[in-house]
């Protein structure tokens, strides 16, 4: 099954729910009129679009219907992918440019963080590339454990220490490892969650002067894990880590397993960074760069 395939059976829930109204309500009238798009608000917003979003999208789609004398409803459909689109805008490739490169991912427990990390590597180590791993995320029970079953399942080393150990500690025995073994690409597991944010903030910072010393000019990716079925919930968090860290990039994780498929328009559009990275289901091989074109086409096909 192509990852398109996987993509579309992934999004069922949110296409059953939401989209496939939508579809069916362009089908359901004979011309374009304010009727039509009443009911196409209504059903973004269920959908967990979002008000502002659902305000954009319906804006430049009248400007659209106005500006292209659109009066056919499959024309005001296509006019309404494109713009969805063009709002999502292509997922950018990771910046890997130098050897070794940095991954540092974040993301608070129960995401899907670990599994990202390996399904990760695992894609990457298919493109040619070797990839090491860091276990820093040494504050939660079982997290090293976990991503030591998940690095053997992606065929790729992992750097580790014991549970409590100073996570820099463990950055700083990744970077030496991966400059010693060659490494292409060091991804580095970051804690979930401290106790409060000035201590996730000192970590990451800490763990991020490591990696300057260590790794100097090494191209850097700070990569957020979002878990798609928590809709608007993840923006706000989303936008709790913005403050305590420049992310790069967004993966989305967990699309099999929602209806509210409709959130990765305002997430991209409210936090103007880009998705990298998509999953969607619990197979090694079940993420993929995220690419606007497909998502959409997946909803609507």
């Amino acid at each position: 099954m192509s990852f398109f395939e996987k993509l579309k059976a992934g999004l069922a829930k949110t296409k059953q729910s939401i989209f496939g109204q939508v579809g069916r309500l362009f089908h359901a009238f004979t011309k374009v009129d304010e009727d039509l798009l009443d009911e196409l608000e209504e059903l973004l917003l269920a959908a967990d679009v979002g008000m502002p979003t659902t305000e954009d999208i319906l804006g430049q789609l009248r400007t659209r219907i106005k500006q292209d004398g659109i009066t056919d409803p499959d024309d005001c459909r296509k006019a309404l992918m494109e713009i969805m689109e063009g709002m999502i805008g292509e997922g950018e490739p990771l910046n890997l440019d130098s050897t070794p490169s940095v991954i540092l991912v974040i993301g608070v427990n129960g995401v899907g963080k670990t599994t990202s990390i390996a399904k990760i590597a695992h894609f990457l180590r298919e493109d040619g590339k070797k990839v090491l791993l860091a276990a820093a995320d040494t504050f939660r029970a079982a997290a090293i454990d976990q991503l030591a079953v998940w690095a053997d399942r992606a065929g790729v080393d992992l750097i580790a220490q014991s549970e409590g150990s100073d996570p820099a500690a463990v950055v700083f025995d990744a970077a030496q490892a991966a400059k010693s073994r060659g490494a292409d690409v060091l991804i580095v597991d970051t804690a979930g969650r401290l106790h409060n944010k000035k201590n996730l903030m000192d970590e990451l910072a800490k763990i991020n002067r490591v990696i300057d010393r260590e790794l100097p000019g090494a191209s850097r990716e700070n990569l957020l894990v979002l878990d798609a079925t928590t809709g608007q919930n993840a923006i706000r968090q989303a936008k709790e880590f913005e403050n305590s860290a420049a992310l790069t990039g967004l993966i989305l994780t967990k699309l099999d397993g929602t209806a509210k498929g409709g959130a990765v328009l305002s997430i991209r559009k409210e936090l103007n960074i880009p998705v990298k990275f998509i999953g969607v289901g619990e197979k090694i091989d079940d993420m993929q760069p995220f690419t606007a074109s497909e998502f959409v086409s997946a909803l609507f096909e």
